[in-house]
């Protein structure tokens, strides 16, 4: 049992470690729900794309910001207000 653990914690540090520097390089990445475009897209009757309404999970930016620098804003935003 024991052989197994040390490989487990060396990869879950290294995809945390990873996701990190994706959060610091990158800390916005593209809706999910509009696919980065900021709007729906509808086909009209021949099957041509279309814009459709702009989507309002992104409010038409197209962009989200990721999970793990929103957690980072939070925390960072709660030390700085205790430190004041």
């Amino acid at each position: 049992m024991t052989p197994l653990i040390l490989p487990a914690i060396a990869i879950a540090l290294l995809v945390t470690l990873g996701y990190t520097m994706v959060c610091a390089a990158s800390p916005f990445g593209n809706c999910r729900k509009c696919a980065g475009l900021g709007f729906a897209l509808k086909t009209d009757r021949r099957g041509n794309p279309k814009r459709g309404k702009t989507c309002r999970r992104c409010k038409g930016a197209g962009k989200r910001i990721r999970l793990g620098r929103h957690a980072y804003n939070l925390a960072h935003r709660t030390w700085r207000a205790g430190t004041r």
